[in-house]
């Protein structure tokens, strides 16, 4: 068997996601702003909860498209409340149509998402060399920082424990353990 971060369970989804996704740094506007809701979703959760349910929540929320959230009034809240496939939470639910307001609010600006988010790490993957999970933070300055101005924004569900969790999974930083065959790979990947 192929050897892991000590963290991943043995779900087959869970290791999927580890070796095809996480770390790996992403720059795509659309996909770091999806990523930055689900991570939202996660808040009080396992990740896995939230991992088992992502292609249900791309059909329920439009496929995270700014432009079509926005257009989510009470009555599709209501709605979702009653969708078994996602988390029903309220505030979370009205989390994501939020941040895709405060998401637009910056486009308009011209601001690009993925370079805001990037600035926090100096536009390149941070690479840490942990040997044991026992080292890995649950936030950083850097995720601080993010939480602070994405909530300055306007954004929901933006915590610094979140923040950082979603520079995990796309890659802002790399905090594989070193022992795991995806340390390097993500590093070569780091441009």
């Amino acid at each position: 068997m192929e050897r892991h971060c000590a963290w991943i369970m043995r779900d087959p989804d869970y290791i999927d996601y580890h070796d095809q996704q996480w770390g790996r740094p992403e720059y795509d506007d659309r996909k770091l702003f999806a990523m930055l809701c689900l991570e939202g979703q996660q808040a009080g959760l396992s990740w896995l909860t939230i991992l088992k349910r992502i292609p249900a929540y791309h059909v329920a929320f439009a496929d995270f498209d700014p432009l079509q959230l926005i257009e989510f009034d009470e009555a599709r809240v209501e709605s979702l409340m009653l969708d078994a496939s996602i988390i029903r939470h309220r505030l979370k639910i009205n989390a994501i149509v939020q941040n895709a307001r405060s998401y637009l609010a910056l486009q308009q600006q011209g601001i690009s998402f993925s370079d805001w988010l990037w600035q926090f790490v100096g536009g390149k993957p941070v690479i840490n060399h942990w040997q044991q999970a026992s080292e890995v933070p649950v936030s950083t300055p850097q995720a601080e920082a993010m939480s602070k101005a994405l909530k300055k924004a306007g954004f929901k569900f933006v915590g610094p424990t979140i923040c950082y969790a979603f520079m995990q999974a796309v890659g802002m930083v790399n905090d594989h353990l070193v022992d795991c065959p995806w340390h390097a790979q993500c590093n070569g990947s780091a441009s």
